[in-house]
């Protein structure tokens, strides 16, 4: 009797600890954003399995199901911009396409600038990228002489114009011309540095590393260190540099078991937040309020008119004091990501624009005044890569190549002009003012009766569609025809940088119009009521679908392709391009 009871006691015990920890799961499921994104595992899982194919010449520029008119005035205007290109930079063609075979990154940039289908039938004078000789300001001038207005940021570095960091750099090679490339032995300047930035970062200790990737390494590697805890939580869609510990999901080929992925601006992240043991620190990438839960926009995903950003400052505010107050409570590292957001939003960054206070601080981008440079700042307790009691039981980080005289003297010159107050000046007035000239710039684009719109955080920019279409993407080589100078993600984000002048930003409005309206004119923004966006997203499955399983395919119907609107035929066939033939060279094809 007595081992029976036992027996159904421990029955009972277990299915009790079952239950408990299937409710754990189901907590930490909620949390999760119900999108792909917001399941690394499954994202890679699905990423595997979809098959590449492009369109024929028959459907490439009637995949909407345009008439046979229209795909004629757009394949005459991609002509046109083609010869427009090649005439005007033929030498920045010329210097730039060996290295697409030779540069891993151009080889991948030239590859990802428009949605694949596109891909392989464009001709190189689109996917080629740029080659700068110059800078003015906040003007960027190619190989052949052309001058655009810099769109760019050259990915964040530049905040305050071109010629501020020039003079930043060239004032630090002159203070550090006589020491050279001492690397172990510090630079002077190195004291004054430290002591700006804890006033910036509001901490206690500094340490310097090659990049933001490599800084974002360092805080969460010291933030694991000194809680004990095994596991990061990120924000779905957050960016954190290329590292594998911050990317779980498609982009890396490792297993990543230690890194949460949860909703943000959600009561489910925050109960959990609230009642796990295992979270060492929570990364905030403060971009994120641009776009909750969503990616940074690329060109690469147009596939049809749904981008969104949806900035609320005040509500993202709120967001991050709850998360701040449990991470106090709970032991956990919170650890803003201000590589890109850093003296952008603010003097202090996110930190100052929010009015957050992190426990950790990572920068990189515009910090080291042009010149390459990662940042950790923290409290005493989570900077100390040692334990007193324990003297073998270290957290090791160091690199041969951090705090570079040259780097070095560059910052300080930067974080010496930070602090002018014309610079103060400009934070102080930099929301509004861009607010305003966003508004400027829509009801420009109103009036122009063009279906687009910007959203903006700040002075971050982005174009959403406001009329289903197919072809989004090409907007990205009207401007740059126009005399704008994009980044590789295309029309996604804009950075401008806090120097641009009422005059000069109302050339750039001027410039996105007349590109806007010759993309407009040359039939790409063709419209039927059976072109939604629900349609787009239906013809791209249905196409994927029927590369993937052929036979099957043949059976399914194409909401779009092959209707009554269209000039092909119900029976079109996609190319199954092999790796090889993807990744040849497409500077014969003139479409």
């Amino acid at each position: 009797m007595q081992q029976t009871t036992l027996y159904f006691s421990i029955l009972a015990l277990l299915g009790i600890y079952l239950v408990y920890k299937a409710a754990i799961r189901l907590q930490l499921s909620k949390a999760k954003h119900p999108s792909l994104r917001g399941h690394s595992k499954w994202s890679r899982r699905i990423a595997a399995q979809i098959p590449y194919f492009t369109y024929p010449d028959a459907v490439y520029f009637c995949s909407d199901g345009a008439p046979n008119n229209i795909a004629d005035k757009r394949r005459a205007g991609l002509l046109q911009l083609q010869q427009n290109i090649r005439a005007k930079c033929s030498q920045t063609l010329a210097k730039y396409e060996p290295l697409e075979e030779s540069v891993s990154d151009v080889r991948f940039t030239s590859h990802y600038r428009i949605p694949f289908p596109f891909r392989s039938s464009l001709a190189k004078e689109f996917t080629l990228g740029s080659m700068a000789t110059e800078t003015q300001g906040s003007r960027v001038k190619d190989l052949d002489g052309n001058w655009r207005y810099d769109l760019s940021g050259s990915y964040g570095v530049n905040v305050f114009g071109y010629d501020f960091y020039k003079e930043c750099m060239n004032i630090g090679v002159e203070k550090a011309k006589d020491l050279g490339p001492v690397l172990g032995a510090y630079h002077p300047l190195i004291t004054e540095n430290v002591e700006l930035i804890k006033q910036v970062s509001g901490l206690d200790e500094v340490s310097f590393h090659m990049s933001g990737t490599e800084a974002v390494m360092q805080a969460v590697r010291l933030a694991r260190y000194h809680t004990g805890k095994t596991h990061l939580v990120r924000l779905c869609g957050a960016y954190h540099g290329w590292w594998d510990g911050v990317q779980p999901g498609i982009g890396n080929s490792r297993k990543t078991h230690d890194v949460y992925t949860l909703s943000d601006l959600s009561n489910n992240t925050l109960h959990v937040l609230n009642t796990r043991k295992d979270i060492a620190c929570v990364l905030i990438n403060p971009l994120q309020a641009f776009h909750p839960n969503a990616d940074s926009a690329s060109d690469v995903s147009l596939v049809a008119s749904d981008r969104q950003t949806h900035f609320d400052k005040a509500n993202y505010s709120k967001w991050l004091a709850k998360i701040r107050e449990i991470c106090t409570k709970r032991n956990i590292v919170l650890i803003f990501d201000e590589v890109f957001t850093g003296f952008r939003l603010s003097y202090r960054g996110a930190q100052g624009f929010f009015g957050i206070q992190a426990d950790m601080v990572t920068y990189g981008k515009t910090i080291g005044g042009g010149f390459p440079i990662g940042v950790v700042a923290g409290t005493h307790q989570l900077m100390k890569r040692f334990k007193d009691n324990k003297p073998v039981d270290v957290s090791f980080a160091r690199g041969t190549f951090n705090s570079h005289p040259y780097v070095i003297s560059a910052m300080n010159e930067f974080l010496t002009r930070v602090q002018q107050p014309s610079i103060q000046a400009m934070y102080a007035a930099s929301e509004e003012l861009w607010d305003t000239r966003v508004a400027m710039f829509n009801k420009a684009l109103a009036a122009a009766n063009l279906p687009l719109k910007i959203t903006n955080m700040h002075s971050i920019l982005s174009v959403i569609y406001t009329q289903p279409s197919r072809y989004n993407w090409m907007l990205q080589f009207y401007l740059r025809d126009a005399g704008l100078e994009l980044s590789w993600t295309g029309t996604g984000r804009f950075i401008m940088n806090l120097s641009y002048t009422d005059q000069e930003f109302k050339q750039v409005i001027n410039c996105f119009i007349s590109g806007a309206k010759q993309m407009q004119a040359d039939g790409w923004w063709w419209s039927s009521p059976m072109l939604t966006n629900q349609a787009i997203k239906k013809q791209f499955l249905h196409d994927m679908l029927r590369a993937k399983f052929p036979l099957v395919g043949r059976f399914l119907s194409s909401p779009l392709i092959g209707s009554k609107n269209s000039n092909s035929q119900p029976g079109y066939e996609l190319n199954n391009l092999s790796s090889a033939q993807q990744s040849g060279s497409t500077s014969d094809k003139v479409l």
